[in-house]
């Protein structure tokens, strides 16, 4: 599957907002508005402008959106679509050309000044939306690991990813299997 880089960095993006949310042993990745700012920092995000606690609590709104559509992602493409195009609408979606910050002509699909949560929702949005026209909705996941459950866009060549991390998540997996099989081989 071919994927611009403008596409990978929105699915990034979303992703890693996705696994800011609160569950299980991890806190909230999104605590204060200074994570918040590191979170714009680590996704490279311009036109940003300076948050506040208005742009966190609409960026964690955003965020419940986008694993709304994690969890649809093994369902009908339908039902992502009707979630995506609600999103993208209420983002005011204005698709212009850029050059910016030593960037080649790309698209961003958010309008000049819009807040942080539309140009999440805007960017990310569409982003998703270009898997569903792909007919590869199913490449939106959540990690096998029964104490994980981080959400990933599988891109292998034969859709076989089943966690977040194979150096983590995979390989602890992969090592219990492996003890446990001889554990059962010795007794």
């Amino acid at each position: 599957m071919l994927i611009n880089h403008d596409t990978r960095c929105a699915l990034d993006a979303v992703v890693d907002l996705v696994n800011t949310a609160p569950g299980g042993a991890s806190e909230d990745g999104l605590a204060d508005v200074a994570a918040l700012r590191r979170f714009v920092e680590r996704n490279d995000i311009s036109d940003t402008g300076t948050l506040g606690e208005r742009d966190l609590t609409a960026v964690r709104s955003v965020r419940a959106r986008f694993a709304e559509v994690f969890a649809t992602a093994g369902s009908s493409p339908r039902h992502t679509a009707e979630l995506l195009n609600t999103m993208i609408a209420a983002a005011g979606t204005t698709p212009r050309l850029t050059d910016h910050d030593g960037y080649d002509w790309h698209v961003h699909y958010f309008a000049p000044g819009a807040s942080l949560a539309d140009h999440l929702a805007a960017d990310g949005g569409m982003a998703l939306a270009f898997l569903v026209v792909a007919g590869e909705h199913e490449r939106l996941r959540r990690c096998e690991a029964p104490d994980c459950r981080f959400a990933f866009v599988d891109l292998s060549r034969n859709r076989s990813r089943r966690y977040c991390d194979s150096r983590t998540c995979g390989n602890r997996l992969h090592v219990a299997a492996y003890r446990a099989r001889r554990k059962e081989a010795a007794s």
